[in-house]
């Protein structure tokens, strides 16, 4: 069976041959079955070694009948104990290669979450929520990134596997838990790039009236490329766009401040003038307080999915150097950026455009409903359209590059646990997982189906249907932090052996959790108020709740799986082999 149920406490203990290898057996584990001993273990040459041209000779004492059994040779897939996938297995070390640096992490954050939900969506929710609603709604979410990713960057760095919070999510709440945000992360990413792609094509409408396929065959081309090249040049492709992005932020954000204050020649300053007129707050749905309230939920339930991607930089643990120092330092990077970019933003748009600016509603999809285009037209700034349209095509095609390395990384991961097909664990010579590139470039030509207009709405609607999948993650993030912590309590391990860890941490993920929970709930409120039912809002708002809950009951129910008590989680061997490998790194 793929995935270990975790029913009796550490059950590898019941065969050292099946178990620990290269590590000391903790006094608590080795005696949890009855006050048995389960004899020792004794290692030559290196431990947990990285690479499988290095042999290692194991001899351990069988329980049962006390011989000694010794394998040796080079390490291969399943040589090293890889503890059914729970921790960094021999196969991942061997086959990924670690090329991603602090850096790149830091930037692929960025990149995953600054796009055309920064550049194109501001200017809804300024529309919905009025300027401080929308500044309101985007700092609340802020806070509920910065838990994330304080949460996951907690435990990555204890646990630095491929598939980061998918495995993270077996190991310490459920084994069919990990198997269907796995396989709604598959299902949401191998979506996201056709869709990405497509937006590409109605960007270029811009500029061009060239027909779509041939953009849809350059960036489809593009994207392999990049998917199938060494991970370190996905990292500087994703490293050269986000900084791209980081300097188009800024000269909007000092642009829209110039026009505001009346820097242009021949524009009157403009100041808080719309928080004046027509105010600070919009009446959503319903009139008075309750509607401004609802206003400003309906502007956070949307500010969600415009930091979707944060939670991405943990998905190549395996192939990040030192990912010890460098998944903490990238979490706090990103969500001191992310952050400062959108709360800038957010309230410079709500300086420059009104709420009931018309041009808000424009759903060309393009430039021309940026409001910092709106913004630098009014003001007679006839090249900001283009640029900014150029720069968000570059979002749109980086976004798709960020999708391919989650996917495929979390299909790898899924493999690993033997719940996807074992052909999706074979790699490059240079350590890309090619079978799951592959797949989702094939999946990638989908794109050609907004060629024609019925088949396209079908295709919007089905990518629609893993909006919530977000948040799913988010929620799964927050538990995995919340059960890591409650564990480690539980079995008296001090909180200080964490790579890296805070000490409020644990009360924001209990804050976090429940603010994800009533979001998942509440995010298609409108269509149950009067006058507004849409079935295709109401599908692509909770639709993936039910598909989420149906994959984990039925893996639970195929494969007998239990919620794994907190005494029964193995965290004296993912510290043990942390720290070794910590050390062999460092060295």
């Amino acid at each position: 069976m793929g995935i270990r149920s975790f029913i009796a406490p550490f059950q590898r203990g019941k065969s050292s041959e099946e178990g620990i290898s290269s590590m000391h057996v903790p006094p608590s584990l080795a005696h949890g079955n009855g006050g048995k001993g389960y004899g020792t273990t004794t290692t030559s040459g290196p431990a947990l070694a990285d690479d499988a041209d290095v042999s290692s000779s194991v001899e351990s004492q069988h329980p049962v009948d006390g011989s000694i059994r010794t394998t040796s040779g080079p390490s291969s897939g399943r040589d090293v104990d890889d503890d059914e996938g729970d921790f960094v297995t021999a196969g991942e070390s061997r086959d990924l290669k670690r090329g991603l640096a602090e850096r790149h992490l830091s930037m692929l954050g960025i990149a995953g979450a600054i796009g055309t939900g920064l550049f194109l969506g501001l200017g809804g929710a300024v529309q919905r929520g009025g300027p401080l609603g929308a500044l309101l709604g985007y700092a609340t979410v802020g806070l509920v990134v910065c838990a994330v990713q304080f949460a996951l960057g907690e435990v990555a760095a204890l646990l630095p596997v491929t598939g980061a919070f998918v495995r993270h999510a077996e190991l310490l709440v459920d084994p069919a838990w990990g198997f269907a945000i796995g396989w709604n992360l598959v299902y949401g990413n191998i979506l996201s790039i056709p869709s990405e792609i497509t937006a590409i094509c109605v960007l270029f409408e811009l500029w061009t009236d060239i027909n779509p396929s041939v953009w849809i065959i350059i960036f489809i081309l593009l994207t392999f490329i990049v998917g199938i090249s060494f991970v370190q040049i996905f990292g500087e492709v994703e490293y050269f766009f986000a900084v791209l992005k980081i300097l188009l932020v800024v000269f909007l954000i000092v642009l829209g401040l110039v026009i505001d204050l009346g820097g242009i020649k021949g524009t009157p300053a403009v100041y808080f003038k719309y928080w004046d007129d027509p105010g600070p707050f919009v009446e959503y749905v319903a009139a008075g307080n309750w509607g401004k309230f609802l206003g400003y939920w309906s502007v956070m339930t949307g500010a969600v999915f415009s930091f979707a991607g944060v939670e991405s930089i943990a998905m190549a643990g395996a192939e990040t150097e030192n990912p010890r120092k460098a998944i903490p330092a990238a979490c706090k990077k990103v969500f001191i950026r992310i952050v400062l970019f959108y709360i800038l933003s957010i309230l410079i748009v709500g300086m420059l455009v009104s709420s009931q600016d018309g041009r808000l509603s424009n759903e060309s999809g393009n430039a021309t409903q940026s409001p910092f285009v709106i913004a630098a037209s009014a003001a007679g700034i006839p090249a900001i359209p283009s640029v900014v349209n150029a720069i968000v095509i570059t979002s749109a095609w980086s976004s798709s590059n960020q999708s391919l390395l989650a996917g495929t990384r979390v299909l790898y991961g899924l493999a690993i646990k033997k719940q996807a097909p074992k052909m999706f664990l074979r790699t490059t010579s240079w350590g890309v997982p090619y079978v799951c590139v592959l797949l989702f470039i094939a999946f990638s030509f989908l794109s050609f189906m907004s060629l024609s207009n019925n088949a396209i709405t079908v295709f919007w609607w089905l990518v629609n249907l893993t909006a919530a999948g977000v948040l799913v993650s988010w929620i799964s993030i927050l538990m995995n932090h919340i059960r890591l912590r409650l564990a480690m309590k539980r079995q008296s391990i001090p909180v200080t052996r964490l790579p890296w860890w805070n000490s409020w941490t644990l009360y924001s993920s209990y804050a976090a959790l429940c603010m994800c929970i009533v979001i998942l709930l509440t995010g298609g409120f409108a269509v149950f108020t009067k006058g507004n039912w849409n079935a295709s809002n109401f599908v692509s708002s909770y639709l993936d709740i039910p598909l989420v809950l149906a994959a984990y009951l039925v893996w639970k129910f195929v494969k007998g799986t239990k919620i794994v008590a907190l005494a029964d989680i193995p965290l004296h061997r993912a510290f043990e082999q942390a720290e070794q490998k910590h050390e062999s790194l460092e060295a």
